[in-house]
């Protein structure tokens, strides 16, 4: 019985120390692909990823493909995040009654969003000549891609820490990173951010979910301290 108490405490440290790991190499490669990529831009130089990935969209290019990302592109955008966002606040406020994970859903959309907003006025950067659909503002990062990083990712998490069925945790974690990806593509292929526009839009975004995430732990670990108050001994009285 005890060797098993303790093998389980040992499998879960070993879970806990690549997670932890996995977790920092994420965030060490964003920062070097963010930082490598702004500072191309800032530059002016130009990649021939962004090109490249033009092309290649060109050529799979059909009127149902079209139609599929265009569907795809809509649950990155505001009219589908907003209230998604809220719903997902709703329920871990009524039914879950996680007031922690109730906070982490605003704290990292809206801090992804207006980081966004900062780093577009920063780098200042057009968008392509010529696109598929409407789009306005400026290009660099995407900030489709980054919300979409950001709120999905935060779901990825949600999903690894709440979720105990293996095969369907990692079935949603699987189909949730695919579909980030697919976000991120059809911000290309219909041509309203280059390829670099949507690498940093990845990258900020993971970086804005570890580092919400790193702080609002703590700041829950922190509250959830107790603070033993000092009680005078009172004399015990014999009947």
């Amino acid at each position: 019985m005890i060797r098993n108490f303790y093998k389980k405490v040992a499998a879960g440290i070993a879970l806990f120390t690549v997670e932890l790991i996995f977790v920092w190499l994420l965030f060490i490669a964003c920062v070097v692909v963010f930082f490598y990529i702004s500072s191309q831009i800032v530059q002016g130089d130009e990649l021939g990823v962004d090109e490249a990935a033009f092309d290649f969209a060109a050529t799979i290019a059909t009127p149902s493909l079209d139609n599929f990302i265009k569907v795809i592109t809509f649950f990155a955008s505001r009219q589908f995040l907003t209230p998604a966002a809220l719903l997902l606040v709703a329920y871990f406020v009524f039914i879950k009654r996680h007031r922690w994970y109730s906070l982490k859903v605003p704290v990292v959309a809206l801090g992804s969003i207006t980081l966004n907003v900062v780093l577009k006025y920063f780098f200042d950067r057009p968008r392509p000549i010529v696109p598929m659909v409407e789009a306005h503002g400026l290009s660099f990062p995407s900030g489709h891609t980054m919300v979409a990083a950001s709120f999905y990712g935060l779901l990825i998490y949600l999903v690894w820490h709440n979720v105990k069925q293996p095969v369907l945790k990692y079935t949603l974690v699987g189909f949730l990173s695919v579909f980030v990806i697919l976000i991120g593509f059809s911000r290309i292929y219909l041509r309203v951010h280059y390829a670099t526009d949507v690498l940093a839009g990845f990258a900020a975004g993971f970086m804005w979910v570890v580092i919400g995430i790193y702080i609002l732990r703590r700041m829950e670990r922190y509250s959830r301290k107790e603070i033993t108050p000092v009680l005078m001994d009172e004399p015990v009285t014999k009947e």
